[in-house]
């Protein structure tokens, strides 16, 4: 069902339709208005439908019982008469307009689809056309209807539909046509990895790379593969070769950074870790990996790092993490007040993360 915010747009002027109504239909028709002026729909509808009964030709009357169906949202209803009026006024865009929604509303996308091309409705287009199993065409219009309401969340929801459905679409293509390509082991790698078979995995990256050992991205991949086995040593290997290839990539130095980190290699990890922030500032997971090498060698490095974590993180569970990092420095330092004050922070962030609905 289409929100019913999708319709606040369809403000229409009945004389846009048709002006000319016999007397007795038109009388039938204003009393109808009356009624939806009062809110009373239901006399409306009643209005309207003997009013067409005696002006089956006049379409302007089948539009407005068409509507009143429509501000009643039994869209089930309002379709027959609005296609009588749209025969009856083939180049009416109000009409269009609003046939267009009750097809959609009841599940009719691909009928609904030329009715909203002809009045340019992109946001209830690109629905249509995801219903419809258009992702491309959907995605450009959604685009085009996030330009003019960039914080709709209805618009925003399906467009992540659409964009999830065209990847897949994508996806499923290169796996059937071009298996043994590069790309194709690129793809099934990382299927493998979403799903943590990572030997799997490490084994199609081994196969792209051998098809394509200069491709960027291939490397920085593998590497995750491994680092998320906990095999360090391999993964700050591939990330290594990653910065040779891209030395420019700021989440390779990161990733690099990250895993020397871990293997407590401080000095090369924060050399790392500093020209990642350099290539990309502020993204907070490298600003914490480098608070953490920083915090022996220079504490004070490591304080502004992590103090920094904490500007950008708020109350985050990253923020708790800088937090903690922060109290073990200070306990070193025997600032004994500080520390505890940054412990607790860290719990009252770690109490938060803990609440129902967090």
């Amino acid at each position: 069902m289409i929100h019913v915010l999708l319709f606040a747009s369809l403000l229409l002027q009945a004389q846009s339709v048709e002006s000319a109504v016999p007397p007795e239909a038109a009388t039938l028709l204003q009393s109808g208005v009356d009624a939806e002026n009062r809110n009373d729909l239901d006399q409306a509808i009643t209005a309207f439908r003997k009013a067409a009964d005696l002006a089956p030709s006049t379409g302007l009357v089948f539009f407005r019982l068409g509507d009143a169906y429509m501000k009643k949202r039994d869209y089930a209803e309002a379709i027959p008469p609005l296609k009588r009026a749209a025969e009856l006024n083939p180049d009416s865009l109000p009409v269009h307009q609003l046939l267009g929604y009750a097809l959609l509303a009841e599940g009719y996308a691909s009928d609904a689809i030329p009715h909203l091309e002809m009045v340019r409705e992109y946001g209830a287009l690109g629905i249509a056309q995801l219903q419809a199993g258009q992702p491309a065409e959907a995605v450009a219009n959604l685009q085009t209807a996030l330009a003019k309401s960039p914080e709709d969340p209805d618009l925003l929801y399906y467009l992540s539909r659409a964009g999830t459905l065209l990847s897949s679409q994508s996806l499923d293509k290169l796996l059937s046509a071009f298996p043994a390509t590069a790309r194709g082991h690129q793809a099934l790698g990382q299927n493998y990895y979403v799903v943590k078979m990572f030997p799997q995995a490490a084994k199609e990256y081994e196969q792209a790379l051998a098809l394509r050992p200069d491709l960027p991205g291939l490397r920085l991949e593998l590497g995750q593969v491994y680092a998320a086995s906990s095999d360090w040593e391999q993964a700050a290997e591939q990330f290594r070769e990653e910065t040779k290839l891209q030395p420019g990539n700021a989440e390779a130095a990161y990733r690099l950074g990250d895993a020397l980190l871990q293997q407590g290699k401080m000095k090369e990890a924060a050399e790392e870790l500093r020209r990642s922030n350099l290539l990309r500032p502020d993204m907070p997971e490298t600003l914490y990996s480098l608070g953490r090498a920083e915090a022996v060698s220079d504490p004070t490095a490591a304080e502004h790092a992590l103090g920094r974590v904490i500007e950008l993180e708020k109350q985050t569970f990253l923020a708790g993490q800088a937090y903690l990092a922060l109290a073990g420095i200070h306990r070193k330092q025997d600032k004994t007040e500080q520390a505890a004050h940054e412990m607790q922070e860290y719990r009252r962030i770690q109490a938060l993360a803990l609440r129902p609905g967090a």
